[in-house]
């Protein structure tokens, strides 16, 4: 599942004239709810929300396309998670990643050794001062909107799965979903394929 999103991946953002690998990315991470099916084991609680469950940590490009996703309990600080998504994404030949834009619970020394050993500078957006609610954060809004994409498929709202593998998994599955009807949206239909098969009679 993985492997084929991120050969749709690529295709997409060559189609938009952009290089195939980006430079720059975006990470961040939500909580999600477990259900008794979801072991106690592997399940935390998070201090920004009642019950207990899962976190989904994930980082995209620019334009909000999945790059690479983990999944803990959800008592596991992003800070503790960002180094084991970057060393996932960065593990395979030709990553060209040298920037990623996260709020300000992405930071600390394990942290920033992580991102140095592959040569990945940490950006931190913050909010600004004196604002309260949901504020659109410039260079953050992509992965927000890919989170909230996540919370569309039903098998996401709660996660069901005996193992964190099986709900990245799940991830994966859901943003091939997106992924593919955008590219179908953009795919020339038939007619334009097979002009000749167009009836010639007029209209």
């Amino acid at each position: 599942m993985r492997e084929l999103y991120q050969r749709l991946r690529r295709l997409q953002r060559e189609r938009e004239g952009r290089a195939a690998e980006p430079s720059a990315g975006i990470m961040d991470a939500q909580s999600v709810d477990g259900t008794e099916t979801c072991p106690t084991a592997t399940r935390g609680t998070d201090g920004n929300k009642l019950g207990d469950g899962r976190k989904r940590h994930i980082l995209t490009d620019t334009g909000g396309l999945l790059l690479e996703v983990t999944v803990t309990s959800a008592n596991v600080h992003d800070s503790l998670a960002a180094p084991e998504l970057i060393d996932a994404f960065m593990a395979e030949p030709g990553r060209l990643l040298k920037l990623v834009r996260a709020d300000t619970a992405y930071q600390g020394p394990a942290l920033a050794e992580g991102f140095a050993a592959h040569g990945v500078r940490v950006e931190v957006v913050k909010r600004p001062d004196g604002t309260r609610g949901f504020v659109v954060l410039a260079r953050r809004w992509a992965v927000e909107r890919t989170l909230g994409w996540l919370w569309r498929p039903r098998r996401l709202n709660r996660d069901h799965e005996r193992r964190p593998a099986h709900h990245t998994q799940m991830v994966w599955w859901a943003g091939l979903i997106t992924l593919t009807r955008k590219l179908a949206k953009e795919r020339l239909h038939w007619s334009e394929f097979r002009p000749e098969r167009l009836d010639p009679r007029p209209a």
